[in-house]
């Protein structure tokens, strides 16, 4: 599960570049009910996202040549700089070196080998988001992409994560959990799973990290979807053992998935 009790590698904050921020604001406020707050006048429009009076992620303005809209994951490390330097050692791109934050962390941005996006927080006065595993935060951190075992070096170097595969159920294929090193199968915060590059549109066949938010209904939070001017991919089906689950797009195309847990 995803905690607040941040470990080196474990997820602890997401974001959203977005064209038009108000209108995404607008968006998952209907489909995930997310208050807004601004993270003041010099953070050029980056705008938090709470849930229940608790900061879950935030949305910025998305740059000329920042790519499609699109929702990023960070990890939390120790030292940015050594992240980055793995990166670049284990055939990953550097697309932001680590820089100060107001010295509330640093962070980077990075791509793996296969061209899946995601960044590092390495906390100072702010550790990471408020809440994890509750409706309407995340609860998991997903990557599709064209090598799986490719990913899995890349991975293992950079943040020395532990792998658990499993076949999905009707010759699905093979999903692979993600644990932060040395921590126990409690702690598993994310999965992978390959798939031919034709299966990923929205990234033009790269890599794709997206987010999974925690819903209490899944059925009427993507029924919410669409009004509100996104679209359904898939779903809402249910998944054996997981839950009930949708893969979506938000206004602008950015993927996200809804899952609504099961029983334990």
């Amino acid at each position: 599960m995803i905690t607040t009790d941040f470990l080196s590698g474990s997820p602890c904050w997401v974001d959203l570049g977005a064209p038009d921020t108000d209108a995404a604001a607008d968006f998952y406020r209907s489909v995930l009910g997310w208050e807004t707050e601004s993270a003041g006048p010099d953070t050029g429009g980056y705008t938090f996202f709470k849930s229940a009076g608790r900061t879950v992620g935030a949305v910025g303005p998305l740059g000329e040549d920042d790519g499609r809209p699109a929702w990023t994951v960070y990890y939390s490390v120790p030292d940015a700089e050594a992240t980055a330097a793995a990166v670049a050692k284990a055939g990953g791109t550097v697309r932001a070196a680590p820089m100060d934050v107001m010295g509330l962390g640093a962070l980077a941005q990075f791509s793996d080998p296969q061209g899946g996006d995601f960044a590092v927080w390495q906390p100072k006065a702010f550790p990471g988001f408020e809440a994890a595993d509750t409706h309407g935060a995340l609860n998991w951190a997903e990557l599709w992409t064209t090598d799986a075992a490719g990913a899995r070096a890349f991975y293992t170097e950079v943040f020395g994560w532990s792998f658990e595969d499993t076949e999905l159920p009707g010759g699905g294929g093979t999903y692979t959990l993600l644990t932060p090193a040395g921590a126990g199968p409690e702690r598993m915060h994310g999965g992978m799973m390959e798939m031919p590059a034709e299966n990923l549109q929205l990234t033009g066949g790269d890599a794709d990290w997206h987010p999974v938010f925690q819903v209490d209904d899944c059925a009427a939070a993507t029924a919410a979807v669409e009004p509100a001017g996104g679209g359904v991919m898939m779903g809402p089906d249910d998944a054996p053992g997981v839950g009930r689950l949708s893969v979506c797009t938000d206004p602008a195309g950015a993927d996200f998935v809804l899952l609504e847990p099961g029983p334990e």
